[in-house]
Parts: C-alpha cells; structure tokens; sequence
C-alpha cells in the first residue's frame, strides 16, 4: 500500500474491508472509468458489484441487513472509490444521506419499511434540496406541500439530484406552512418527504416528472436531474419522523455527513493524481533524464503528497468526530473547504507535470481536470463553509469583554 494518506487506530474488520474497496478499484473502475465517463454511461456493472459487496449497506444498523460501520469507514471507502472514478462515489453517497437520515430521524415504521431494501441495494437513494433559482440560500425554497385529508400535495421544480433518475426514493425538501403561523422563520416551516418513485426518466408516477440528465463539463455517467412536482400526492406516514416543520434540521444534518464525504472524495481524486503525476514523472524525458530529477519537479510533487497527507488528516478528524457523537459541523467545514481546494491544486499540479499530454483525452488527468471542480461547489460551495466555520469560530472564541 502508498505512503500517503494512511489512517491510524483502524480495527482489523475496518482494515479488511477498505483492502477490498481499494482492490475492487483497480481490477473493476480504473481500468474502465475513463471510457465510461468520456460516454457519460452509468456504471451499471460496477454498481451491481458494489452491491454484491455490500457497500449500500455499510452504515445501515445491522438490525436492517447492513453493516453497521461507522462514518470514518464509509468516508475511508468513499476516499478509495473517488480514487477509482468520483461519480461512483456519488452514486454511493446520495443514497447513504437518505439512509442516514432515515436512520437519524425517521418513525420506526419508515426505518422498517426503506432500511432493509437500502442495505441490500434494492432501493436507491437521492435527496433535493435545491431549486433552479436557489443556490446555497435554503430558506429562499419556493416549492411547497399542502395538506388535503391523509395526504398533502407537492408542487414545484427541484434541481441538482444526484441519481435522480436511477433513484427509486428520494427525499424532498419543500415549504410547509401548515400549523406553522405567517411570520415563523423560513428554516421551521421546511419538512422533508419520502417520495417513493420508478427509477426512469418521465412522468415516473403521477405529478412527478425527471426531464432527463443535465449534460456536465464532468461528473459523468452519474445522472444529475431535475424533478418536477406537479400535484404530486404524498400520503402524511412519508412525511420524514412523521412531524412536519423539522425538514431544514434533518436535511442540515445529513448534509455534514455529505461534507465528510465530499471532502474524502477530494482526497480520493487528489491522491490519484498524485499517483498519476509521479509516474509520469519518472517516465517522461527531457534534457537527458527524467524530469522528476529536475528540482522544479520535485518541488511540485513535495507540495501536492503535503497537500493529499494534511487533507487526508483533517478529513478523517472530521468523521471521527461525528461518530464520537459530538457536533462536527467546524471540523466538516474545514475539511471540505481544504479538501476540495487542496484537490483542485494537486489536479492541476498533476495536469502541468503532464505537460501537453495533459490535454489529451487519451491520459486519465484530462478526466480528472474536469471532475475537481465539482467538488468546490457540491454540499456547499468554499464561500458557504468559510461562513460556517467562521461564526463556528466566533461562537468558540467569543470575546468576553
């Protein structure tokens, strides 16, 4: 195994499990990743052999059929995927937010009914929160739910879902004015729905429409949709915990995992390029010997393994903190915020160190140039987490004067 980004203190069940993620990545996605994602395929036979290993379950409680592994696990698993190709990672990763909220906050009849058809891969997850007008302002949400008898009926356009159309649950935040009086603050009237749906593209049940795929720069072969909700009809058990005006809390808190796992993908996809710059490196000729005898080299590839290692770091504090059951809305800030700027640098680092071979679709940094960006944005752009962490460190630091 590499030098770099080693995690200490992990059991030896933790240790077994991420040798065969990271085993399943070089036989099964890097070989091919690239073709698929010049494509823009889903990754059908990769996703069924995630399946087979159980990865849809990793940190469903053992009661449902999963795993029961903890946040550091996952982010771990997640690090060595993106290592193989970022969109599988977010094929994972939406379904494990709704999983993980499911868990955290919905009736025990919801966990019975999704958990153990999650763990085994049979439902797949996504969750929206955004909207084509919103950007990172939550509270500007316009789609809305209203109450009618035993059920209460959607309407509105969401954007940005992660496997919206390979999903058949997702879940759904929208405004819900009921029994909430006018002037109640915008994140107390939010609640979250559990729309069940047929995984497709289309009106996929009555009132809800997935237009097709957003054609990216990146990020391919993942689908990212839109979803239109036009009198869509939701029975009042789907509402997440069963009590309306608390969507904006739980939504908030299976964003922090996604922060995790954001900035373990930026590890995975720094770490690979890395991996990338410093073969090529030691291939490529010039002036009579390789260039990564040439300082200027050097000095490149010192700076991006600082930059994979104090990542990797700040990463798993992150997630460690989170499963110690403390809040770790700082921590998960920085390390996305640092992740995802740090993977952007190495990428480009790499890119130059292939020097004009780099633009060529024939070499694997060409596909990692276009997917880093997706990272300073996803869960959050890098303005949103300064603003978290910076009122977190007022908070921390308050001026007693």
């Amino acid at each position: 195994m590499a030098r770099l980004a080693q995690t200490a203190g992990l059991t030896d069940v933790q240790q077994e499990i991420l040798s065969t993620v990271r085993d399943f990545v070089d036989k099964e996605i890097i070989p091919v990743a690239t073709e698929l994602e010049h494509r823009d395929e889903y990754p059908q036979a990769i996703v069924d052999g995630l399946k087979e290993l159980g990865l849809f379950g990793l940190m469903i409680p053992e009661e449902y059929g999963g795993l029961g592994e903890s946040l550091l696990t996952y982010a771990l698993c997640v690090e060595e995927i993106a290592r193989g190709w970022m969109s599988v990672s977010g094929i994972i990763n939406t379904h494990f937010i709704v999983a993980y909220m499911l868990k955290q906050h919905g009736t025990q009849e919801q966990k019975d009914h999704f958990l153990p058809r999650m763990a085994a891969g049979d439902i797949r997850g996504a969750f929206s929160m955004s909207e084509p007008a919103l950007g990172s302002d939550v509270s500007a949400i316009t789609s809305k739910a209203v109450k009618d008898g035993e059920e209460y009926v959607l309407t509105g356009q969401k954007m940005w879902l992660t496997n919206g159309g390979t999903s058949s649950l997702v879940a759904v935040l929208v405004r819900s004015d009921e029994g909430h009086p006018e002037g109640t603050a915008p994140h107390k009237s939010m609640t979250t729905f559990l729309v069940e749906k047929e995984p497709g593209f289309g009106e996929v049940r009555p009132g809800l429409t997935i237009p097709g795929k957003i054609d990216k720069m990146g990020y391919k072969g993942v689908d990212t949709t839109e979803l239109i909700m036009d009198g869509l009809r939701i029975p009042a058990e789907r509402v997440l915990g069963g009590v309306t005006g608390r969507g904006f809390y739980q939504m908030m808190d299976g964003v922090e995992v996604g922060r995790v796992n954001v900035a373990a993908r930026g590890c995975g996809v720094a770490q690979r390029a890395f991996e990338l710059g410093v073969r090529y490196a030691q291939q490529r000729h010039t002036f009579g010997k390789p260039i990564a005898q040439h300082q200027a080299i050097q000095f490149k590839l010192a700076e991006m393994a600082t930059k994979v290692e104090a990542a990797h770091a700040m990463m798993v504090n992150a997630a460690r903190k989170k499963d110690s059951g403390e809040r770790n809305d700082l921590e998960a800030g920085m390390a996305k915020y640092l992740a995802s700027e740090y993977c952007k640098e190495v990428v480009e680092d790499a890119f130059r160190i292939h020097g004009g071979y780099g633009f060529s679709k024939e070499y694997e940094i060409e596909r990692l140039y276009r997917e880093a960006p997706m990272l300073l944005i996803g869960e959050g752009t890098a303005e949103i987490q300064k603003m978290i962490i910076g009122r977190r460190l007022l908070e921390e630091y308050r001026f007693q004067g």
